[in-house]
């Protein structure tokens, strides 16, 4: 019995738990498996833990929010920062740029007034300068530069040079990236490799610049040059006439002048010169046509003087008596020439001058030509210097043929010799 109690309870089936539910007259059980418990309980564990993940993600996801939009907030700020630099980078280039093309612009502009000065000044020194050399002569070899234009201007033309660009076209594209008008253009000091185009073309500007001043000094220069051997040559007439006691401008050289001193600039430096040279010009032609107007020239020249003017002995009395003019040895029939423009007065037999020619030259001064053996002009005829008026011979009262040569100053007669000295001493200006 005890063996069977034993075994019976030793072997006894573990019952599963069961729910019993009594309500009234009615009993209702249920029985509980170990699997659905185990189920269950997974299914409350997979909530509790669902429940504790939804709760911290509820509770971080606005600290994640957060610091995500922090993060693309500062991400924002510093592409604006940067895009803030890189504008106001692309800002100061163009400023500069503008600011070269403008200054460049402001440079082309200024040369290429001067350069539209300079050529105006050329037209206007070209006659002067050709009538100054024609009366003048030319100016010395240093002055003579002025005409000749600098490698990188043309007086006459544009600022250009075979195979560059023009100065207009500098201030068309400054900025570009052809840089080869610099390359071209700057020969006289090598470009660093560092250099932009603004810096290459301001020595280029410099360079022009200077030769544009170049040109205008020399031009200057000549102009002064010119103006001074006017005034040379018209004191060295003046002082030969002078000296010789012919009548001469006594104001001639002289200013009364006077006033407030004002500063001028470039172009009326320039006009004062060339004012001065017309002025110089003018007064050296006044001078010059009233000296031609002077018997100044050797009625026969390479002839030699056989009878001075002054007292003598007379070749036919052999008593002492006044020559009133000059022998030169001629042959019969050598052309006589007036020594200076003059209107006839006088042309026929005239006592002891034999065949006689007079003309008047103006301002009191007439000449004598006697002794002729031939006549060519008439009473009243106009002469110019040079002109034949006859031939020589030994007309009148002569001892052989000879041409004798007379000045007279208001009707009295005066020493030819003055006159023929101061015609050698001023033929080279006149």
């Amino acid at each position: 019995m005890n063996v069977t109690g034993q075994s019976a309870v030793f072997g006894r089936r573990k019952e599963p738990h069961t729910i019993i539910i009594a309500r009234g007259n009615e009993i209702r059980h249920f029985t509980i498996r170990p699997w659905l418990v185990a189920f269950i309980g997974s299914a409350l564990a997979a909530i509790a833990i669902g429940y504790l993940l939804a709760t911290s993600y509820l509770v971080l996801r606005d600290d994640l929010i957060g610091a995500t939009t922090a993060r693309q907030a500062r991400m924002q700020q510093a592409y604006e920062d940067r895009i803030s630099a890189l504008r106001a980078q692309v800002d100061r280039i163009t400023s500069r740029q503008l600011l070269d093309q403008q200054l460049m612009e402001t440079k082309v502009s200024e040369l290429l007034e001067r350069q539209t000065q300079l050529s105006q000044r050329h037209g206007r020194l070209g006659p002067i300068l050709e009538r100054a050399e024609s009366e003048v002569g030319t100016a010395p070899a240093a002055a003579d530069a002025a005409a000749k234009p600098d490698e990188h201007a043309d007086v006459t033309g544009s600022i250009s040079q075979p195979g560059t660009y023009s100065v207009a076209s500098l201030a068309a594209n400054p900025s570009s990236g052809d840089t080869r008008p610099f390359s071209l253009w700057s020969t006289r000091s090598d470009p660093l490799p560092s250099d932009s185009a603004a810096d290459r073309a301001d020595r280029l500007f410099v360079s022009i610049n200077q030769s544009l001043k170049a040109i205008e000094t020399e031009q200057l220069t000549r102009v002064a040059t010119l103006a001074d051997n006017a005034y040379k040559s018209a004191d060295a007439i003046t002082q030969a006439l002078q000296a010789a006691g012919l009548p001469v401008d006594s104001d001639f050289g002289k200013s009364d002048a006077g006033g407030p001193l004002i500063p001028v600039d470039g172009s009326m430096i320039f006009d004062s010169k060339v004012k001065e040279l017309d002025e110089a010009l003018d007064a050296l032609d006044d001078l010059k046509k009233e000296a031609r107007k002077l018997p100044l020239a050797n009625p026969a020249p390479g002839h030699s003087v056989t009878s001075p003017f002054g007292v003598r002995t007379d070749p036919i009395l052999g008593t002492a008596a006044l020559h009133s003019g000059m022998d030169f040895r001629a042959p019969i029939g050598m052309a006589a020439k007036v020594t200076a423009p003059g209107v006839v007065v006088k042309a026929g037999w005239n006592g002891g001058y034999g065949r006689m020619v007079e003309v008047d030259h103006g301002n009191g001064f007439a000449t004598r030509y006697g002794h002729l053996s031939e006549i060519d002009v008439t009473v009243g005829q106009k002469l110019a210097a040079g002109d034949v008026i006859g031939k020589t011979g030994s007309s009148g009262r002569s001892t052989g043929p000879h041409l004798h040569y007379e000045v007279r100053h208001n009707g009295e007669a005066v020493d030819p010799l003055r006159f023929l000295t101061v015609g050698k001493k001023v033929e080279q200006y006149l």
